[in-house]
């Protein structure tokens, strides 16, 4: 990464804001809200442990959920800043603000070594509209920032870019963990190059998937996005999940995604790999019947009520064959429902053979890490990317707004 590191800068002593990523999932037990899971956290455990041997004094800044600019209580940081202490075993105080008197009375009485977590920073309205005078007054709690929310530097705003503007800001060792893993995926993949797409919504995914099958030699289409590709060749797909045309309102633009997925088969026929068969279920949402389409016997695949919801064993097995032979794998979302043990097998079949492969194999995006957990082998390959939408950005080719505002290596 050509980007200056938190190992690269003066931080012995020094007031830290320490962007992190603590959007994670809450629950409600015994009417408090706790942490459901913590892998976010863990994440930025091994810049946090830098930071205390260097007698840091660390101001930790985040946001959760969406509360547009307002205070909402069950969305407040405590449960977060609870669970970071446990981790780390360490006192994690919490304040109520992001910005004000309180706030800085709090910062600047911190010792070295101390941890501070300010309150969710979306509550301010400063926050999303990157208002910099917003900015201003959070970067004067800090004497060095330390970008490690990955998952967040595809946005503008306050806390992203606008710190940057008057504050010296190094990159994380997560953040650079994530983009040393990703670089080689666009940069020099390992030959043959495979990505797999799945999941529901193609919308998420359609620039990643425009940049990487330039780059990829084979893209495996699976879930929710080979639907998308089935009713572009013209095939009867009944009730199964569908993102056929998508409305950017704030760009003012309409995509229709089944001519899109049309006009890729059409200009890359060798290197779409779409399914043979699939596993169907009587009701989209709650199957009671199950039976086997093949692709090759009719143009009408299923009919209303029933859905394509899960690969069939003969993709499965052709998946698998491309999986073998790979050099680098790219794998984001599941290629069926698999939380529905009858609709898991192309997921797990596929997932426990990229598993097997001893080459570089990635992963990114919520659903296919709960698959990989779910399976238990979140252990089994190369790198797990958590950030899901900015690892397919970042694979698009994209720039980056918050890598962009760290400091450039000298």
């Amino acid at each position: 990464m050509n980007k200056k590191t938190v190992l690269e800068q003066d931080v012995f002593g020094k007031r830290v804001i320490h962007r992190v990523a603590y959007d994670v999932p809450l629950k409600e037990v015994n009417g408090k809200m706790e942490v459901s899971d913590d892998i976010r956290i863990k994440a930025t455990i091994p810049t946090l442990n830098y930071l205390l041997e260097n007698k840091s004094k660390i101001i930790l800044l985040s946001w959760l959920k969406r509360p547009k600019g307002k205070v909402v209580e069950e969305w407040r940081m405590d449960p977060v800043a609870k669970r970071l202490s446990e981790i780390l075993n360490k006192r994690v105080k919490k304040v109520d603000s992001v910005v004000g008197k309180e706030v800085e009375k709090e910062v600047f009485s911190l010792k070295v070594g101390e941890i501070l977590m300010l309150e969710n920073v979306r509550f301010h309205p400063g926050e999303i509209s990157a208002d910099d005078k917003f900015a201003k007054k959070l970067a004067s709690l800090g004497e060095v920032k330390v970008q490690d929310a990955f998952a967040q530097v595809h946005r503008i705003h306050a806390s992203i870019t606008g710190i940057p503007k008057f504050l010296p800001t190094v990159a994380g060792l997560y953040l650079e963990k994530e983009v040393d893993a990703l670089t080689p995926l666009v940069t020099s993949p390992g030959r043959p190059f495979i990505v797999i797409i799945g999941g529901g919504k193609i919308s998420d995914k359609i620039d990643a998937i425009g940049n990487l099958i330039k780059i990829a030699d084979y893209i495996l289409v699976g879930g929710g996005a080979a639907n998308t590709f089935m009713k572009g060749l013209g095939y009867e797909i009944g009730n199964s999940f569908l993102e056929d045309v998508f409305v950017d309102k704030a760009k003012k633009e309409k995509k229709d995604f089944t001519q899109y997925a049309r006009d890729l088969i059409k200009a890359y026929p060798q290197k779409i790999i779409l399914p043979v068969d699939f596993t169907a279920g009587d009701d989209l949402q709650n199957p009671h019947a199950t039976k086997l389409v093949k692709v090759a016997v009719s143009k009408n695949l299923v009919a209303k009520p029933w859905a394509l919801l899960d690969i069939g064993p003969d993709t499965v097995k052709n998946f698998i064959l491309y999986v073998k032979s790979a050099k680098t794998i790219f794998w984001n979302g599941p290629l069926g429902v698999f939380e529905d043990s009858r609709f898991a097998q192309g997921t797990e079949q596929v997932a426990l053979a990229v598993a097997k492969n001893r080459n570089i194999t990635v992963l990114g995006g919520g659903d296919t890490i709960a698959a990989a957990r779910k399976f238990k082998l979140e252990n089994s390959f190369t790198h797990i990317s958590l950030a899901g939408g900015v690892t397919l950005e970042f694979l698009a080719g994209k720039k980056l707004p918050g890598i962009e505002a760290i400091m450039d290596k000298d």
